[in-house]
């Protein structure tokens, strides 16, 4: 069968990813159109939160620490917990979340590593530069670089779930001397991801908000409405939620979540990244050198477990895959003890070795 030209594959794609971004804003705008229908005082409806949450200023996680970049001039924020001069574990957060993300990780491997959970580029308070470019993965990258320099670090541990994943692998490509050892949850080697979208539709359709994001402002609207009602659905529904059979978010929580969400522009960032998605995949370079872990839930509405096993192909050392029983996407807080012992009895592991 001869392969069709490069410019002709590459036309095939865009037009998909354009025709499905418009499928899935006709869907959106429906649900809109209906919502005003039925409830038009409670669609545009959303409470003024002025009052930080104070779970998030608990100081058994840590402390809230904040770094300027020398090179972009960006200020993160992060939480840092464990002594300094410890080894460094640093975590990349997913969407929609932040740091409180990693709560439970933040208590547990305090007592033999330096724990920072950071911000990304554009989300809580770390600074949202007002360019979409801006959040081009290649930035994304060179931020998590640049971060472990400003901490006086040359290596981590790294450990990303959902985008921070996504960005956590690229990281490990790019900078493998960086990577002691990559813990991954809830999302496979990018290359696998793309390759298996474009087969798989049942995969496509679950990741329909990636091709909803590419619109301007109007997803943005979308998760505004109803006091944010999107954003708790996806914490808290039977399908999606948190804690179906594991841990579930407090009312507290959930409000930490809606608090920083719901703060002016809080969304634009967030959704920049899915935006600028298209323009580094497929990837050039895809072999991953460190042990990595891959942590993944079997009842995840996002990514289908199918890609997991997939994803052993791009780690040329030592690889581990569990996947969680009853465990949502949101596999840290669902299930956090059983992903914590999971990932220290990886930290310990000394039998790593690289692949024939």
């Amino acid at each position: 069968m001869p392969v069709l030209p490069a410019w002709v594959r590459s036309a095939a794609f865009w037009a998909l990813v354009y025709s499905y971004c418009f499928l899935c804003a006709c869907t959106a705008l429906i649900k809109l159109f209906c919502s005003i229908l039925s409830r038009p005082r409670e669609t545009f409806c959303r409470v003024h939160r002025e009052v930080t949450p104070s779970c998030l200023h608990d100081p058994a996680l840590g402390t809230h620490c904040y770094v300027r970049l020398k090179d972009s001039g960006l200020r993160f924020h992060y939480v840092a917990a464990g002594e300094r001069g410890k080894p460094l574990m640093l975590l990349l957060h997913g969407f929609p979340e932040f740091w409180y993300s990693w709560r439970y990780q933040l208590h547990e491997f305090k007592r033999e590593y330096r724990v920072v959970a950071l911000d990304l580029r554009g989300f809580g308070e770390t600074d949202a530069p007002s360019s979409k470019d801006s959040y081009k993965l290649d930035c994304i990258i060179v931020d998590v670089k640049d971060i472990l320099d400003s901490l006086g670090y040359t290596k981590c541990v790294l450990v990303g779930h959902d985008w921070g994943g996504m960005i956590a692998w690229l990281v490990a490509i790019c900078y493998p001397e960086m990577v002691t050892r990559l813990i991954i949850m809830s999302f496979p080697h990018p290359t696998v991801f793309t390759e298996y979208i474009l087969q798989q539709p049942s995969q496509l359709l679950k990741s329909g908000y990636y091709f909803f994001f590419q619109m301007p402002w109007f997803p943005e609207l979308v998760y505004t409405i109803n006091d944010y009602k999107v954003l708790k659905d996806l914490f808290t529904s039977q399908n999606t939620g948190i804690g179906k059979h594991g841990c579930r978010l407090t009312e507290e929580e959930l409000e930490a979540y809606i608090y920083v969400f719901s703060q002016p522009g809080a969304l634009y960032g967030p959704l920049n990244h899915y935006r600028n998605i298209f323009s580094c995949l497929p990837l050039k370079i895809h072999q991953v050198t460190m042990p990595t872990l891959l942590l993944w839930g079997e009842e995840d509405a996002f990514v289908e477990v199918e890609m997991a096993d997939l994803t052993r192909e791009y780690v040329q050392n030592y690889f581990q895959l569990s996947i969680l029983s009853k465990a949502s996407h949101w596999i840290q807080q669902d299930q956090p003890e059983l992903v914590n012992n999971l990932i220290w009895t990886f930290l310990k592991e000394d039998r790593f070795c690289t692949k024939d």
